[in-house]
């Protein structure tokens, strides 16, 4: 997800303001790191996980969008499964963006990577995440370590990279800004977004997301 603000563009005041029913509204924090973590530059012991990391350069959209909800569908991620083929391959198959998927010992797909290089000298990790039966297993520093090596190799060798930044927000898990920043990335900005709510739009059944309940007229 893109994360731009105009210069200028007001704030919105203290106190509490009203949302519209079948929207929703979450409070995104964007998190950087400016430099390469010291523990990346040094080798160290690699854990004995049960997982690879798979390139996926040219994967087909109804194969994404499958990976994408089983992943996201608790957190209600949304904006990948609002975009046509067109829209979507647009931006997978992009020779800057690096698509992987995790897969377990069966080569069954339980996590994904996206990196997004098109913005020179910076790399986004767009999307990270693993399926519910592979959450809360350590995997995520794994996971992440990997995704920081890709990030400060890639970029144009004319621009290298020299800023990796990554966004979570209210609809997250409560522990990934916290994991976040154990990893190495600075809280930068903060952002409210206001958007159809995916399950009212059709995009996700009405009762994930529990922890954020429906609201219509």
């Amino acid at each position: 997800m893109a994360i731009a603000i105009e210069d200028g563009a007001p704030s919105l005041g203290h106190g509490f303001h009203p949302v519209a029913p079948g929207d929703l509204a979450a409070v995104v924090t964007a998190l950087e790191m400016t430099e390469m973590p010291a523990a990346l530059r040094r080798p160290g012991i690699e854990p004995d996980v049960p997982l690879q990391l798979v390139r996926w350069a040219d994967c087909a959209p109804e194969r994404y969008r499958l990976l994408y909800q089983r992943i996201g569908a608790p957190w209600l991620w949304w904006s990948r499964l609002a975009l046509d083929d067109a829209a979507l391959c647009a931006i997978i198959h992009d020779p800057a963006v690096e698509l992987y998927a995790v897969t377990d010992r069966a080569r069954v797909e339980v996590g994904i990577l996206e990196l997004d290089f098109r913005t020179p000298g910076a790399c986004e990790i767009a999307f990270f995440g693993f399926v519910p039966k592979a959450s809360g297993q350590g995997f995520g520093k794994w996971l992440m370590r990997r995704a920081l090596q890709r990030a400060w190799a890639g970029g144009d060798a004319k621009r290298p990279v020299t800023r990796v930044w990554v966004h979570t927000c209210t609809l997250d898990d409560q522990r990934a800004a916290g994991f976040y920043r154990a990893q190495g990335f600075v809280p930068v900005a903060r952002f409210v977004e206001v958007f159809a709510d995916p399950r009212a739009a059709g995009l996700l059944p009405a009762d994930v997301g529990a922890l954020h309940p429906l609201i219509v007229d």
